[in-house]
């Protein structure tokens, strides 16, 4: 249990933030470099498109679903035994996916991996949490959240240069030497935690959870291959509906829930939910679908590809930071609004920029995307943790790193679907009406190559279609999706100054509103 005790030397409560740090730089660099190492993979190990999309999704789902579940067990039986076996384990699956034979090992790995990290971040956060207090606690998250920004920044480059020089083996074993060293110098530092009223393990929470987010994310990966109204697809999307219908029922009952829904009752709580979905489909998704359409279908090399996607991630370097100090003459709040709608702004202009292929024209629109999203990207994480008391750390990170990263599983599953079914229709729209109907079922398998960034497979599904008109059918589907995320980025941060407009509470009020009945 926690015992009062005076703070630490500040060197070694600095060596604890650098092993937090280092092992949350490892995420977003293993996130970021599987989906630039896509095609690469594609290229050596083969495989369907639906098994090519399972290399992201499937560590996001497993690393979003888990997430409270880890919160949980880091504050009953420790935060420092969470982290070190969640790192650990993170290091171990890293060195084993650069060993990988098949697709199929990869994406199971990919899923292990997520396990991992979902026990490493929440472990590390809540003991972090721990360590830190009143402003410094603040600014340790601050930094956390910019450590999870040059993850992302340099994730597409140094994927891209691994890639060109020694393949994309390397990617995940450079993941695994930075979980080796997180775990080297972080665990001897850290001072065990616990919350002394935890209770067990919300096991039906968890497994309605888990079970309604992979129903839901393997319908959606299935639909663009099955079609929509395949009972596959059905099935799945109305088992996701029932789980998630049973979760809530699971955790109003719940004694001690894993997701405390009273909470959402406060509208700040509320809006710090919001700001994480606003950056899932205004930035997150990019870093996904923007690097596949380089690679593979404008054609570009790695490096290229990853030197044009820094001009998106760049921002993240030092905008939080500039975020942080600029919440002395504006509210947290309405330094997050103003920057969701840059973004949403640099979306839309992107959608105009990329009508004739990827380009110059580009840069500055996804410039503009990335100095958007990092004005609330350094402030979210210091915000999460002042909803609730400092002794529920485990939940608040929880609640906030699921609703991160269960979101972008989420909205790469939606927007990935979306956008195979807008190409399938400009393809189809393209065809003379007596192909179009003979070939529906192709069009369809070509649309989801395309958004695998698989160009090659696309245009075997067509052969009598020019490479000229699938890539137009594709940019123009493409542009489509991104006037639709423009739209609700911009929704998202209305939201955010309806929630969020205001000062920030003293620790305890929030800790006061987030324990109210």
């Amino acid at each position: 249990m926690d015992h009062p005790h005076p703070a630490g030397p500040a060197r070694r409560r600095l060596a604890i933030l650098a092993a937090v740090c280092l092992a949350a730089l490892a995420l977003p660099l293993s996130f970021s470099g599987g989906a630039v190492a896509t095609p690469a993979i594609g290229r050596d190990l083969g495989g369907s498109a639906v098994a090519l999309r399972w290399i992201t999704n499937a560590f996001m789902l497993t690393f979003g679903s888990l997430l409270m579940a880890a919160g949980t067990l880091a504050d009953r039986y420790g935060r420092k035994r969470l982290f070190a076996l969640g790192t650990a384990a993170f290091a171990l699956c890293s060195l084993a996916l650069g060993l990988a034979p098949s697709l199929w090992a990869v994406d199971l790995l990919r899923a292990a991996q997520g396990v991992a990290a979902a026990a490493a971040l929440a472990g590390g956060t809540a003991a972090l949490a721990q360590e830190f207090d009143g402003p410094a606690r603040t600014r340790a998250f601050s930094l956390l959240g910019t450590t999870f920004g040059i993850g992302l920044a340099f994730g597409p480059v140094l994927a891209g240069w691994l890639i060109h020089t020694v393949g994309w083996r390397a990617i995940f074993l450079s993941s695994a030497a930075a979980g080796a060293l997180a775990l080297a110098v972080g665990v001897p530092r850290l001072r065990e935690s616990r919350d002394p009223h935890a209770g067990g393990l919300d096991r039906a929470g968890t497994a309605t959870f888990t079970g309604a987010l992979s129903c839901f994310t393997f319908g959606l990966i299935q639909a663009p291959e099955s079609g929509w109204s395949s009972p596959l697809v059905i099935g799945l999307l109305g088992a996701a509906a029932l789980l998630a219908a049973a979760f809530v029922a699971v955790e109003r009952r719940a004694p001690r829930p894993m997701l405390d829904l009273s909470l959402f009752r406060y509208a700040r709580f509320v809006g710090v939910q919001v700001l994480p979905i606003a950056t899932c489909y205004g930035y997150i998704v990019l870093l996904v679908l923007l690097p596949l359409r380089l690679i593979g279908v404008e054609g570009f090399d790695e490096i290229d590809a990853g030197w044009m996607m820094l001009a998106l991630s760049g921002p993240m370097l030092v905008v939080p930071l500039a975020a942080a100090a600029l919440t002395r003459w504006l509210a947290p709040g309405i330094l997050c609004g103003l920057g969701l709608l840059l973004a949403a702004g640099g979306l839309w202009w992107l959608s105009l920029a990329l009508r004739a292929g990827a380009g110059p024209a580009a840069l500055a629109p996804l410039l503009l995307i990335g100095l958007g999203t990092a004005l609330p990207w350094g402030l979210m994480d210091g915000l999460s943790v002042s909803v609730v008391p400092k002794e529920r750390a485990g939940m608040a990170t929880g609640i906030f790193s699921t609703t991160r990263v269960a979101g972008e599983g989420i909205a790469l599953a939606v927007v990935s679907a979306v956008l195979a079914a807008l190409t399938q229709q400009r393809l189809l729209a393209g065809m003379p009406a007596a192909d179009a109907g003979r070939t529906a079922y192709d069009a369809a398998q070509a649309a989801a190559q395309l958004a695998a960034g698989d160009f090659a497979h696309a245009a075997a599904w067509l052969p009598s279609v020019a490479g000229a008109t699938l890539r137009q059918g594709y940019a123009d589907a493409f542009g489509l999706l991104l006037r639709g995320l423009a739209v609700v980025t911009a929704l998202c941060a209305i939201a955010v100054f309806v929630f969020l407009s205001g000062r920030e509470r003293s620790a305890p009020d929030a800790a006061g509103a987030a324990t109210a009945p």
